[in-house]
């Protein structure tokens, strides 16, 4: 949901949504997201390493408010590469072309119309929403980060339509090294085998971090009812929660009167 280029070198291995413009107009846009990244920023948070997987068109937001990082972009469709190369004209950074997951290899790719959709995972609503199988190279987050020498602290960016968790599956030494991540979550099960909120949120904190902020919001056009949200998930014991307070001595006293 994140708005969403080689001086970069380009090699090739996403994985990948519901939506609809009635929907999206109810969404939070880029100024949510943007808001949440200077929050990071603010506090001093400055990674070595961003990795954008599920690039699309772009993740402006991400870039400008982290533009001294390098850029690390993974996207399964050929079609993005012309976006691929601009952000890598504007910005450091470099791309590979392949789907994500928990080990290399291949998989199949669902491509949808509106391309940004096309996911790893089938709809639940049937085969005729499924779009057209692609098979399409497959990369880890390891691996990548390993083979091009990716330092940390890192911080990731995963909009793959329902297959974020196997992303990370595939990131354990690189998430060591991961101050904050951002995923795309659904709150209903709009595909299949896909996790929900509350399973997303269960994993990360087996992972050892934990729901931060809210910066995206999508709603279905079916009864209107919010369908998926972009969050930010920092580490359990990071820097990001060393206070619990909930404002200093002076805030309370601007603020004396309230809650």
């Amino acid at each position: 949901m994140l708005t969403g280029v080689k001086g970069c070198r380009e090699e090739v291995v996403r994985g990948g949504g519901a939506g609809d413009s009635e929907g999206a107009a109810r969404g939070g846009g880029a100024g949510q997201h943007a808001g949440a990244l200077r929050q990071l920023a603010g506090l001093g948070f400055a990674p070595r390493t961003v990795i954008d997987v599920g690039v699309a068109y772009q993740t402006v937001e991400l870039y400008e408010e982290f533009s001294g990082a390098e850029f690390l972009l993974i996207e399964p469709l050929v079609e993005f590469e012309p976006f691929l190369r601009q952000i890598c004209v504007k910005y450091k950074g470099q791309y590979v072309l392949a789907a994500v997951g928990e080990v290399a290899g291949t998989a199949t790719l669902n491509i949808h119309g509106d391309k940004t959709g096309s996911s790893l995972l089938k709809e639940v609503e049937g085969a005729a929403v499924d779009g057209t199988p692609r098979s399409v190279p497959m990369v880890t987050i390891d691996e990548v980060c390993a083979e091009k020498k990716l330092a940390g602290p890192y911080l990731i960016k995963v909009d793959v339509q329902g297959a974020e968790l196997q992303v990370l599956a595939g990131a354990r030494r690189t998430l060591e090294e991961t101050e904050a991540v951002i995923l795309e979550v659904s709150l209903f099960g709009f595909l299949i085998g896909g996790p929900q909120f509350c399973d997303v949120v269960a994993r990360m904190k087996e992972l050892g971090f934990v729901a931060y902020d809210i910066c995206g919001t999508l709603y279905r056009p079916l009864d209107g009812a919010l369908a998926q949200v972009d969050m930010v998930f920092v580490r359990d014991a990071g820097r990001f929660r060393e206070s619990h307070f909930y404002a200093t001595g002076e805030q309370r006293k601007e603020h004396a009167g309230g809650d």
